[in-house]
Formats: structure tokens, sequence, C-alpha cells
């Protein structure tokens, strides 16, 4: 009987991005944080070992993509996002990549990640 090892196998890309995103946005670099957002979904959603993930990567970029909208829509909107973005919805996007964080260090190990 094959022994089977219990190791969390997240892609480095969506570790690293998940992390990057609240760094990015809280160091007054928010439109660059579209990257690590972009990463995060689509990694999430192409694992199935993720799909309990892919609400909250969801939630970050409905979340990400509501200030960026309203920047690129206004014409009279700050030179940069960071500027542009009111601080509620800096915390909203903070609070969702932690809420990711979070649940990406806790969620249970199982036997499909490793295939």
């Amino acid at each position: 009987m094959p022994t089977l090892t219990t190791t969390r196998r997240t892609p480095r890309s969506v570790l690293v991005s998940a992390w990057a995103v609240p760094v990015l946005v809280l160091g007054q670099f928010s439109m660059l944080a579209i990257v690590p957002v972009a990463l995060v979904l689509v990694g999430t959603w192409r694992r199935p070992a993720l799909r309990s993930l892919r609400p909250y990567s969801a939630a970050l970029a409905v979340i990400y993509a509501t200030p960026l909208a309203i920047w690129i829509l206004r014409p009279d909107g700050a030179p940069s996002l960071s500027k542009d973005m009111h601080p509620v919805f800096l915390v909203l996007i903070v609070a969702a990549a932690v809420a990711l964080l979070v649940k990406l260090h806790t969620r249970p190990t199982t036997s499909e990640e490793l295939r």
C-alpha cells in the first residue's frame, strides 16, 4: 500500500500573489496590484485542489475591480489609483486579501492535491 504524504501543494504564484496584494495596496501601488489579483484569480480557478479558495479570490477581484472601474470611468479622477481610491476600498481590499490568506494557510490538506 503506497504511503501518501500530507503536504500542501499550493502554487507559489498564488501564494506570493496573495501576499503581494495587501502589500502593494498599502504601499500606494494599487495599480500594480492588478497583476497579483489576476494571478490569484486565475490560479484558484485553474486548480481543482484550490476550489475552496475560489469565493475568496472572486471577492478580492470584485472588490479590487470596483475602485479601478470608478477611477477609469471618472473624467476628473486623480492621476493614480492610489490617490483616487476611497479609504474604505483600501480597507476592504486588504480585508479580502487577509481573509484569502487565512483560508489559504488554514485549509485542510487532502490527498487530492497530490495529483
